[in-house]
């Protein structure tokens, strides 16, 4: 595993340099389905309605990310807001909004080709029919400035109260890498390894999910099959911990 990259080392250590302009309200406002988002001047739930299955717009808009997965950074649309902790406390206590959220981490996974097949534990799925899914592989081995669409959303749900569904992403992918060869480009290797695998504030979580990749990547016969990621997410719901034991 490589060293961790400083924006995301700042994303650990919660933006420690950070401020709190009680001022802005952008990311709270559309949220509350209140403000449109710029450019595309549409409300939260009209991207959800419109825009599900939408993937040649999903694709090649680029100024919705930073609306539907707010984060305390600054991004690539000035139209946006970086989060602010006011709005943070305000959203996490509003299960309307994290509902909303759950729905955007829904829009993009049907986007990459995988389904949410339980909120509690975070697993993941191919969608019904199975073969759908191929042509969005496709895309996002291709289309990598997904990439960093997917370490925002990571950013986003840890920050938000929803960690435990990005080790249910990491873990999936790292299934489909190690055991179906699927995802397993160059490109999405170093996002993950580097970037993806890194957004976990959770550091026994980050720990164990940074030994599978290690041994998945030294090519020594070791295979993280889809019934081991099913076991780890099982195992972390009945005891907490996503180890099999102590030292495991």
């Amino acid at each position: 595993m490589s060293s961790i990259p400083r924006d995301v080392q700042e994303f650990l250590d919660e933006y420690p340099d950070g401020s709190d302009n009680k001022s802005l309200k952008a990311n709270l406002e559309f949220y509350s389905n209140k403000r449109r988002c710029r450019p595309d001047n549409l409300l939260i739930d009209e991207i959800h309605e419109q825009w599900q299955g939408d993937y040649d717009v999903l694709e090649y808009k680029h100024g919705y990310i930073q609306w539907l997965f707010p984060i305390r950074e600054y991004g690539m649309n000035y139209q946006s807001q970086p989060l602010q902790p006011h709005e943070l406390n305000s959203m996490k206590s509003d299960p309307k909004i994290i509902q909303r959220l759950l729905e955007s981490y829904k829009l993009m996974l049907d986007f990459y080709g995988m389904q949410l097949v339980n909120e509690e534990t975070g697993e993941l799925d191919r969608p019904s029919p199975p073969r759908t899914y191929a042509p969005r592989y496709k895309n996002l081995v291709r289309s990598t400035h997904n990439n960093l669409r997917i370490s925002r959303i990571l950013k986003c749900l840890s920050e938000f109260g929803l960690e435990r569904l990005n080790t249910g992403f990491l873990l999936y992918v790292l299934a489909d890498q190690s055991e179906s060869n699927e995802l397993n480009s160059s490109a999405l290797r170093s996002s993950m390894d580097r970037w993806w695998a890194s957004c976990l504030r959770n550091e026994e979580e980050r720990a164990w999910i940074a030994e599978k990749i290690t041994s998945v990547r030294a090519g020594n016969g070791y295979v993280f099959t889809k019934k081991l990621y099913k076991e780890a997410l099982e195992r972390r719901k009945q005891t907490g911990s996503l180890r099999e034991s102590i030292g495991a």
